[in-house]
This record gives C-alpha cells, structure tokens and sequence, in this order.
C-alpha cells in the first residue's frame, strides 16, 4: 500500500497555486492521508481562485492516482482564512475552514439533511423509515450514509455487499426496497475503526455525495453523524440543501441538544423541515398499558417553543428494534402496520415541507467559525 511520503513525492510534479513551486512546498498542501489503498489529499486555497485552481486539483489527483499502491485518489481545494478583528488586523493563529463547491449535484432535485445534537435517538432508523415512506408515495428516493464513524445504514437496509464501480470512477449505489443507498460502511469492514482526522471524513463525504451515480433522484436523505461538527459543516457547504429534519427523544437532556441541532442548521442558512419525537411513548406488547419512559412530548413543545414544524411521534415499540436489526425495516416489512403508518405521515408531512421550501437552488453558504 501507498505511503503518505510517496504521495507527497508524486505530488512535486505539480505546481502550487502560484504555478511555479511544487505543491508541497508551496505551502497549500493542508492535508496527505492514505487508507485501505485510498488516498486523500486537501490543498488550502484563496476562495475566490476555486474556479481557476480547479486544473492544479485534477493534476494532483491525476498525480496521487498514478501512485503504486493507490486505489482511489480524491483530492480537494479547502481555504483556510485568518480572522480579522475589529480594527481590521488578522488574529494571529485563528483561522477558519471553508469548503470548495456548493454546487447541486446532478439529477437530485432535493436534498435532506437528517440530524440529531446527540446519538441515541434513533436518528438512523428515522432516517431510514421516512425515506421508505417518501419512496412508498412513488418517489424518487436515495440514501446517504454520513455517519463515518458508526455507518448503520447498511444494517438497516440488510445491504453487504460492495459497490460497482463504473465509467470514470463512479460508484453505482446499492438498492433496496426501491431506495438508493451509499455508506462508507460497505467500503470498509463492519468491526473497522475509523480513525480519520476532519480533512479525511470531508473528503469521504465529498466523495461519497459527488462521485456516485445518484440520478435521478427526487429526494436524498443524509443520514448525519450526532453533533455539529465536521460532516454537518461539509453537507452545509458542499451542497444547497433543501432543508433539515431534527430527530429526538422527550426528555429534556436531549432537547438541549436539539437547540444546538437547530442553532446550527439556522447558523448556515438551512430551513428546518420539522421535529420528530422517536421514542415518544412505550406500550406493553402484553397488557397494552402505556408507559412514558423518556417523558412525552418535549419534542413537540419544543418546536413550537423555537417556532419549527413539528412533523410528528414514533413509539418505543421491539417491532421496530427487531425488523431494523434483521435489515428489514418497518416500513418495508409491515407496510399497513401502525408503526409504518406513523413513519409515512411523517415523511408525507416532511414532503409537504419541503414543497414549500421549494427546490433548494440557492448556493450554499460560506460559514466562518469565530
């Protein structure tokens, strides 16, 4: 396998941003990592030069692809900017990332972004049942799994196997009950640790949205790892999303996340869809008498509270747990039971949101952490 000093060695035949030093030494070369044969490599650049710096970035990869040992090479044009302070002047050692494109992606006429500000709460299986729901309806649905560091979707989807790789190094997506599916988690073992620094999980990502054959789509659900961090920051930048849909549990521990979850979508421009209430109430399979484990309804007075849609409540049922463990999810395995039912009114309501909100067309923000 590639080393990470043989990809900077094949990376001295390309020059810089200013087209006559070596990129190494120019002093852009942010970031050279290589995994399992594949090989990622991130040059900081001035934002307004991304259109013209977009020839150096094909050259490297050209260059890093050529490398014995490499499989796959994605490279990408990151900017990295000093802040300034009031009086004008750079705050020494403060900078602030942004990501290169903010361009739609071919033939997905809606993006979703599924989230959550801590895990736990289902945030996978929701996503995966509402994009069944959307695809029940007839429409056009695919699958992102964002989470790179605890991919569920294959799971969910009972999915295993790895993706075709067509013409020009895109991946075909794997399928399931109709719905397009793409995980870091079918390119690497189940039991794999992903132990990759936030330049590597943005490039995946990148990857993953730009370089699969999606099309045509009516809706891509990104299912995103818990919290705010460098996923939720790459979708945010990477592509105009259409919106956001926050998933939580009652209890007021994770509604404080929820606020951040919100905080952060409002942050970077991005409408919230609704709120959903997953574990909402339990009821005995044996005497029917409800329970409310985690409380009962924190989700719903908290999107009214913060002026969100509330889009609905899924139970804490073992029908759910074990159709999703066995990758058949509820939605696709009891398609008229009243746990589907419950994900289908969600995803209808998500879709009348999103009519609303209309095709995202515009581009995505450049976001500066201060």
């Amino acid at each position: 396998m590639a080393t990470e000093r043989e990809i900077v060695a094949a990376l001295q035949r390309v020059m810089g941003p200013d087209g006559r030093t070596a990129l190494p030494q120019s002093g852009a070369l942010a970031g050279v990592a290589v995994r399992e044969g594949k090989a990622y490599v991130s040059i900081a650049i001035d934002p307004s030069a991304s259109a013209a710096m977009e020839t150096m970035r094909r050259s490297a990869e050209a260059a890093v692809r050529a490398v014995p040992g490499v499989a796959n090479a994605l490279v990408t044009l990151t900017s990295e900017r000093p802040q300034v302070s009031r009086s004008g002047a750079p705050q020494p050692g403060s900078r602030a990332r942004t990501a290169r494109s903010g361009n739609p992606i071919e033939g997905v006429r809606s993006i979703i972004a599924v989230a959550s500000g801590k895990g736990g709460v289902g945030k996978s299986t929701t996503a995966c049942n509402v994009a069944l729901g959307l695809a029940a309806s007839g429409r056009k649905v695919g699958v992102l799994d964002a989470d790179i560091y605890g991919p569920s979707i294959p799971r969910l989807f009972g999915l295993t196997a790895k993706p075709e790789i067509l013409e020009g190094r895109i991946m075909r997506p794997l399928e399931a009950f109709g719905v397009k599916v793409m995980s870091i988690g079918f390119l690497v073992e189940e039991d794999t640790p992903m132990i990759w620094r936030g330049p590597m999980v943005m490039s995946a990502i990148t990857q993953m949205l730009r370089e699969v054959a999606w099309a045509p789509l009516d809706v891509l659900v990104v299912d995103l790892p818990p919290g705010t961090g460098d996923a939720q920051l790459t979708m945010a930048q990477g592509v105009p999303l259409a919106g956001g849909l926050i998933v939580s549990t009652p209890q007021d521990l994770a509604l404080i996340d929820v606020r951040r979850a919100i905080a952060m979508f409002r942050r970077v421009e991005v409408p919230i869809l609704g709120v959903v209430e997953n574990m909402s109430y339990f009821l005995c399979p044996h005497c029917g008498e409800r329970s409310d484990v985690f409380a009962h309804g924190g989700a719903r007075h908290e999107a009214q509270k913060l002026g969100v849609p509330f889009l609905g409540e899924v139970p804490l049922h073992m029908a759910i747990r074990e159709t999703s463990d066995a990758g058949r999810p509820v939605v696709a395995a009891d398609p008229a039971g009243a746990h589907a039912l419950a994900y289908r009114n969600i995803a209808d309501r998500l879709w009348a949101a999103l009519s609303e909100t209309g095709p995202a067309a515009r581009q995505a923000p450049r976001i500066v952490i201060e």
